[in-house]
């Protein structure tokens, strides 16, 4: 298939995409997330959580997203992923926490098909 023939409104399965509708919706939650480049606003955000979101005007289920850690729900509430890794790295998750979420494993079952995958 030739570039120019792809739909770019084709919906990929299991994909959220990150347009400009999204970009709104998850305007607040991403600027939150920016202020993350600060050591003060990440201590600030784990001292009170709930006030720091609701100082950034984050909606339920942005809140909802970030209380269960679930970074694929913050995606469908319009997170960016590289807003929403300074979110991860404040609550210690790597990239293998991330991947198990979009695979539906835990994370030892993901480190176990890295490991696989690499024989």
């Amino acid at each position: 298939m030739d570039i120019t023939e792809f739909d770019h409104h084709t919906p990929i399965e299991g994909t959220t995409l990150f347009d400009g509708k999204m970009a709104m919706k998850g305007y607040q939650l991403n600027k939150m997330c920016f202020t993350f480049n600060g050591a003060a606003a990440r201590a600030d955000f784990l001292g009170d959580p709930e006030g720091y979101m609701t100082r950034f005007k984050l909606n339920e289920a942005q809140k909802q997203a970030c209380r269960d850690k679930d970074v694929l729900a913050m995606i469908r509430e319009g997170g960016n992923i590289y807003y929403l890794a300074k979110l991860a790295g404040v609550y210690k998750m790597n990239m293998q926490d991330i991947g198990a979420q979009q695979t539906g494993m835990t994370v030892d079952e993901f480190k176990e098909k890295l490991v696989r995958q690499g024989d």
